[in-house]
């Protein structure tokens, strides 16, 4: 008779070993939250690191992200007939695949305003779980550290999921010429079919 798999916190597997996502919420209100992939016993070997950190977020943002994150989270957690949890001080421990999605929103997140964050947080709620997987190793092949905010697929994520930014000076009036061209006749004179 096997026994039944144990979790802690959102979903991850309460055994030794596991490849999982931590999250440290300082008690410092003042302090950033850290996002940790932790390899369990996959680490340290094959020169794979014991744990990478993935994300560093000032506690504004994450506290604009962590509800959306709770909630999505508790409700594939409670279908998967896994208890529910929620972000508390300290080491917080996420399912691996949880963990992915958490990088994807937190990456997107990370250099957001508070508009941008609420526009962030609902595109993100709006993507599959496959998706978010998806996400997460196209970005962290080249850009998965905390210092890779700016690079590639980690400046992708937040143009992508928060709106992008205003378009640059110009790009009305290429449209007005655009919208011009299209205007004109394709045969004979602008001014009429008789010369006129």
């Amino acid at each position: 008779m096997s026994e039944a798999v144990k979790h802690a916190d959102f979903g991850a597997p309460d055994k030794f070993g596991t490849h999982l996502f931590r999250v440290e919420i300082p008690g410092s209100r003042n302090e950033a939250v850290h996002i940790i992939e932790d390899y369990g016993y996959r680490g340290l070997e094959g020169g794979i690191p014991r744990d990478e950190e993935r994300a560093i977020l000032v506690r504004t943002v994450w506290s604009g992200i962590a509800d959306i994150a709770r909630r999505e989270f508790n409700d594939r957690l409670k279908a998967a007939k896994v208890p529910a949890s929620r972000w508390h001080t300290g080491t917080n421990l996420v399912d691996r695949l949880l963990g992915k999605e958490l990088c994807v929103l937190a990456w997107a997140a990370e250099t957001a305003n508070d508009n941008q964050v609420s526009v962030i947080c609902s595109k993100w709620a709006a993507l599959r779980p496959e998706e978010r997987w998806w996400l997460f190793s196209v970005t962290v092949a080249e850009a998965g550290l905390p210092e890779d905010t700016q690079r590639g697929w980690r400046r992708a994520l937040f143009l992508a999921l928060s709106d992008g930014e205003k378009p640059p000076e110009g790009r009305k009036r290429r449209r007005q010429v655009e919208s011009d061209l299209f205007s004109l006749p394709l045969f004979g004179s602008p001014q009429g079919a008789d010369g006129k």
